[in-house]
């Protein structure tokens, strides 16, 4: 019997542990806190081509084939749980003056390139699609493709999903690859994998995120995913059942994971820019959390010797990369090579001599 552990409890270790076990894996999952990381405080977009940028053309690829796999996971998950996870079925970016507008037509013009076609829309078009918008709203970019997902339904699916496939949790860290007896080791602890693998190039970075719950007599929320650029600044508005989630700052600060101020008050504020009636909604949560980054914005999927599968820096597109994730990590476990999988191998970052190992 193949014996397998998971260092690391998010909605990735969930998701690999759940799909590995019915592979015919006997799993254990280790995490102190399983379920309460960057996965519990994520936006839940599914959007590879909205988040494109012209160069950027791996990490489209990796974006758009993760989204793909999306359908038949949910499906699968739905089946298993009854849980349905998907709160939206299209991205709306939306433009405030000329030269974003003109951005969104690159962006476009770009993904057209490799066969994907988004819905340029002038003002008046954003504002037959959600008439809920602020007039100020120039132009927008329509992704009728690109879903979003509740992701505490995803990690409530997922713990019931692990326990239906016999997944054994264990709210207990790690200090060292090496103790686990395990035959293999799957290492996916996000923002930490570091601290387990020295030298691995995942690195802490800081989102702030707000859960606002909408009152009654209020605007309705926007039905679609809502991204804009306001001051610079990135922020996106996701439907959820009984409001919106606003986010999201980016900070390098290391593990820091305060909320801060000034963090809340630009997210308010940009996200009134696009929704002016979000000011009457209730402010229910205000949370942070450390997304695992990697210099090129790709996971780390692949070997990092002949017993450790890396599973991890998903950075800001955790949710979307984890069907993915967890449909390749198995056919990894079999010595398999997906070629999907060769674009996001750790083996891209030579210098780290991944296979000579160390303290694990």
């Amino acid at each position: 019997m193949r014996t397998l552990a998971v260092v690391g409890g998010g909605a990735v270790g969930l998701a690999v542990a759940w799909q590995a076990a019915e592979a015919g894996w006997t799993v254990t999952v280790f995490d102190p806190a399983p379920g309460s990381g960057a996965s519990y405080v994520a936006g839940g977009m599914l959007a590879p081509l909205s988040e494109g940028w012209p160069g950027e053309d791996r990490v489209l690829a990796f974006g758009a084939a993760a989204l793909d796999a999306w359908p038949a996971f949910a499906e699968r998950l739905r089946a298993v749980t009854g849980e349905s996870v998907f709160v939206a079925d299209e991205t709306l970016t939306v433009a405030l003056d000329g030269a974003d507008a003109a951005d969104l037509r690159t962006v476009a013009d770009w993904l057209a390139g490799f066969g994907h076609d988004l819905r340029v829309l002038d003002r008046a078009g954003v504002r037959a699609v959600e008439p809920v918008l602020a007039r100020t709203v120039r132009a927008g970019l329509l992704a009728t493709t690109e879903p979003a997902i509740d992701n505490r339904r995803v990690l409530r699916a997922l713990r019931a999903a692990c326990t239906a496939a016999g997944v054994e949790v264990r709210a207990e860290a790690v200090a060292a690859l090496d103790d686990l007896p395990h035959d293999r080791v799957v290492l996916a602890a996000g923002a930490h994998s570091a601290d387990l693998w020295p030298g691995l190039p995942v690195r802490p970075v800081k989102g702030e995120i707000l859960r606002l719950r909408q009152r009654p007599g209020v605007s309705p929320a926007p039905s679609r995913v809502i991204r804009a650029r306001v001051h610079g600044r990135q922020v996106y508005l996701v439907p959820r059942e009984d409001g919106i989630v606003v986010g999201a700052t980016q900070y390098e600060a290391g593990f820091d994971t305060t909320v801060t101020v000034g963090g809340v008050r630009d997210l308010i504020a940009d996200a009134e820019a696009i929704l002016p009636g979000i000011s009457e909604y209730e402010l229910a949560e205000a949370n942070a959390g450390s997304r695992p980054g990697t210099p090129d914005n790709l996971p780390l999927l692949g070997p990092l010797d002949d017993r450790v599968v890396a599973a991890t820096g998903h950075g800001r597109n955790g949710m979307l990369t984890l069907a993915l994730t967890a449909t390749l990590v198995p056919r990894l476990l079999d010595d398999e090579s997906p070629a999907i999988a060769e674009v996001a191998s750790p083996q891209r970052f030579p210098a780290l001599q991944l296979f000579q190992g160390g303290v694990r």
